[in-house]
């Protein structure tokens, strides 16, 4: 009776491994691409990232510190790439000027993707692509979706919110504070 109560339990768990390995393999098999990174969580540029001293793979933060009240996206093997913020603005502290704490000063948000890579000569190298720009409100509400070209391999990506064109500074990055 032991033997065939210790059969029957080992034949269920092979039937459950079973079942859970046909589920993952079928999830990604899935149509569409690939998901490279989600994400619901960013960080806005403060402390010591404001400004050029301690850039992030070669990009500067602000000039000033920000807030964010919600930041979250994906980004997808192909290249498509989606990033809300809600409440991206300038801090509400000094060294914000008055009249500009608590608002978003830009009228347009772009997001970069950077990610480790190989180089010629078998070389580590950090490759930036940015998207074009996207409305963003006072408010630091702004949604983009766009398409960006990705190196091959794109090993550990981060996101970054920037300024719009010719501003190359981030005010927010994936992560959590």
């Amino acid at each position: 009776m032991r033997r065939i109560r210790w059969l029957v339990a080992a034949v269920c768990g092979v039937a459950l491994v079973s079942a859970a390995a046909v589920q993952g393999v079928a999830a990604s098999a899935g149509p569409g691409p690939a998901m490279v990174l989600k994400f619901s969580t960013m960080t806005p540029v403060t402390g010591p990232f404001v400004g050029t001293a301690n850039p992030v793979r070669g990009v500067a933060g602000g000039g000033l510190p920000w807030v964010i009240t919600a930041g979250s996206g994906s980004l997808k093997r192909d290249g498509h790439l989606r990033v809300s913020v809600r409440g991206l603005v300038l801090a509400r502290q000094a060294p914000v000027p008055p009249a500009l704490q608590g608002t978003n000063p830009f009228p347009n948000f772009r997001a970069l993707v950077s990610c480790q890579s190989i180089g010629a000569g078998n070389t580590a190298t950090v490759a930036n692509v940015s998207t074009g720009d996207f409305k963003a409100n006072s408010a630091g509400d702004s949604t983009i979706n766009a398409m960006v070209s990705l190196p091959h391999p794109c090993i550990a990506p981060i996101v970054f919110v920037t300024g719009s064109t010719g501003t190359d500074v981030w005010f927010a990055i994936t992560g959590s504070s």
